[in-house]
């Protein structure tokens, strides 16, 4: 897929009417997207979960109660078993994947390490799971009218409460949720 076609770096929005419980108001940073699928990290669905569980389970401990108080985000029904720690971008860690030059997502032990010792990277936060949809998957979804796309906003993504980034996604399209129908269909 040619670099203007890809949905990388994108915010994924889901409309109002998007009912899967996985999605629903949610926003999802898009990391790989090409002609054989696409993957995604949902940007707004905490765990219930603080990330000290996280760090107990991999016997680590925070330098710092504050770190140990971090909510860890619900990333996606794929694999989530699995953390990835979406940052800005910088450090030196065994496996990472730079998404742009304002994020990259890091899935080795090593960035665990250095945030419990509160030297991780800057704006950094764990997700567990991952969002995936194959080949034509996601195009045929958008041209169904479930998602919407924006550019990526660092306010949305490292700033804003979770409970506010879907609304603050749509308000960049300058479109209040409110006044948005249900009903979707095609010209």
């Amino acid at each position: 897929m040619s670099g203007e076609n890809t949905l990388a770096n994108q915010l994924l929005v889901a409309m109002p009417s998007l009912a899967d419980t996985n999605f629903s108001h949610s926003v999802t940073l898009i990391c790989e997207h090409s002609e054989r699928g696409a993957l995604g990290i949902v940007l707004n669905k905490p765990l219930g979960m603080k990330l000290g569980e996280v760090f107990s389970q991999m016997k680590l401990e925070a330098s710092d109660i504050r770190i140990d108080e971090q909510p860890v985000l619900r990333g996606g029904p794929v694999h989530s078993d699995r953390g990835f720690v979406l940052h800005r971008p910088g450090g030196s860690w065994d496996s990472s994947h730079r998404v742009s030059d304002q994020v990259q997502v890091t899935t080795s032990r090593d960035v665990l390490v250095a945030m419990a010792q509160g030297n991780g990277p800057m704006d950094a936060f764990i997700a567990l799971g991952y969002a995936a949809w194959e080949a034509g998957q996601l195009e045929r979804e958008l041209s169904d009218n479930a998602w919407l796309t924006v550019p990526m906003d660092t306010r949305i993504v490292y700033e804003l409460p979770f409970e506010q980034r879907w609304a603050a996604a749509w308000q960049l399209l300058g479109v209040d949720t409110r006044h948005v129908s249900l009903v979707a269909g095609h010209a």
